[in-house]
């Protein structure tokens, strides 16, 4: 028997706007960061821990760190064998607070925290079970499954035994799925020659490289400027041919009829999808796009604050693809529940991973979904992009334009200790500190 005795913090950050890597309309300066967490047991095997983060891209990093530190003293002194004996229940533990509900309720910097921790948990126990967590998920029954899902607000829509057909269907041939992934991978697509701070030029050699490496999609960003846009596709067209799937993102620059008016104008260059094209709270706004774009898909998820909204917008068909992200929602739990509820509306999904560890992360969930979910990987790719996997245990690896399926055990969000201490922010001293501290 063992206890949780620690909930470490770090706040790590990456000058990743030196180089405008990861910049779009809304975004023009990201610092790609990690409010960390570590959960360490009393056991004496230092390794014996659960790693997990929420993604920022700088500022606020330490705001998130606190919803963090306020989580901890739900599993500090408790016996880690049950609680990671029943996720589900532990998932509860931290999202059924009610005074840290009332912040919320789940959504928001607390429910990312809930994720974190929720992720770190799950860490903890992929390891301890040898298993990369997209694998032990797969050996989980479908009962074990939804078991982990809370159904609260959702059974309008998906069912427990709704989800448990859905799982069960997919039982038969989940040996020859997972035997299929570990030799042939996991489509990806790329937003690295994207980003809007980058040169045309810079642009045209990163959409050459992109497709000599085996990528089969790429992404855009778009939305600051709607001339400089129509160059760019121009430009990322004529590299890429005419028939190569290139989508867009606007990262939530637009209203509705601005949108309309910005993806009209850009149709000629046929947009794979458009992605976040305007506020990600606005189902009815997204729906209206969608009607008035078509055929053009929609593309949304990755500001989705949880399984309620992804709901909505599957009832609303206000999205074609749906797009998880490992460090929004409140962690694996929710993230199944998205899984699930996409599969129900036959919707695809194709998570969003444009950030620091969250391709590393992300890809579980999508390799759990072709495993034991959907049984496919038709319409389906994980975003790449090719930052900073070089600070975690596990790095993402990428083979012909495809994820290949970790092995090692976890979630794949462990980062280095040395990557840790080397890019743990100091805050600047503030005017006048000397006069605040005690003689």
């Amino acid at each position: 028997m063992s206890t949780i005795i620690a909930v470490d913090l770090a706040d790590v950050r990456f000058p990743t706007s030196l180089s405008l890597d990861g910049s779009d309309a809304m975004n023009p300066d990201p610092d790609y960061s990690a409010a960390y967490l570590t959960i360490r047991t009393d056991t004496p095997d230092p390794a014996d821990a659960g790693h997990g983060f929420v993604f920022t891209i700088g500022r606020g990093n330490d705001v998130q760190l606190a919803a963090i530190e306020a989580l901890a003293d739900h599993i500090v002194g408790r016996n880690v064998e049950e609680l990671l004996a029943d996720l589900g229940a532990a998932s509860d533990l931290l999202t059924r607070d009610s005074q840290l509900r009332w912040l919320g309720p789940e959504k928001g910097v607390i429910h990312m925290a809930i994720g974190a921790v929720v992720n770190a948990l799950w860490d903890l126990k992929a390891k301890r079970a040898g298993l990369p967590l997209w694998k032990l998920l797969a050996t989980m029954s479908p009962a074990e499954l939804v078991d982990l899902v809370d159904f609260r607000y959702l059974s309008d829509a998906l069912t427990r035994d709704e989800a448990l057909e859905i799982l069960e269907a997919a039982e038969p041939g989940r040996a020859e799925r997972v035997a299929h992934l570990e030799q042939a991978g996991y489509p990806a697509y790329t937003t690295s020659p994207g980003w809007l701070g980058y040169s045309d030029e810079k642009l045209a050699r990163l959409c050459a490289e992109a497709i000599a490496e085996g990528f089969t999609q790429i992404k855009l960003k778009v939305g600051a400027d709607l001339d400089d846009d129509v160059r760019r596709m121009r430009i990322a067209r004529d590299v890429c041919g005419p028939d190569f799937p290139i989508a867009v993102d606007a990262n939530q620059r637009w209203d509705v009829a601005e949108a309309i008016r910005w993806i009209t104008a850009l149709a000629p260059f046929d947009p794979h999808w458009v992605e976040e094209p305007t506020s990600p709270d606005d189902v009815l706004g997204h729906a209206a796009i969608a009607r008035a774009i078509a055929p053009i898909p929609v593309a949304t998820g990755e500001h989705v604050a949880n399984r309620v909204v992804f709901k909505q917008m599957l009832q609303a068909k206000s999205l074609s693809y749906l797009q998880i992200d490992s460090a929004r929602v409140g962690g694996v739990n929710e993230n199944i529940a998205n899984l699930l509820l996409a599969a129900k509306f036959g919707v695809p999904v194709c998570p969003h991973a444009g950030g620091v560890g969250l391709c590393e992360a992300v890809q579980h969930l999508s390799m759990f979904d072709y495993v034991a979910v959907t049984g496919t990987m038709e319409g389906r790719v994980i975003e790449y992009v090719d930052h900073l996997h070089e600070h975690f245990v596990v790095p993402t690896v990428i083979e012909r334009g495809r994820y290949r399926a970790p092995s090692a055990p976890g979630t794949g969000m462990e980062m280095r200790a040395e990557s840790i201490l080397a890019n743990t922010f100091l805050p600047p001293a503030k005017l006048g500190d000397d006069a605040l501290r005690p003689a």
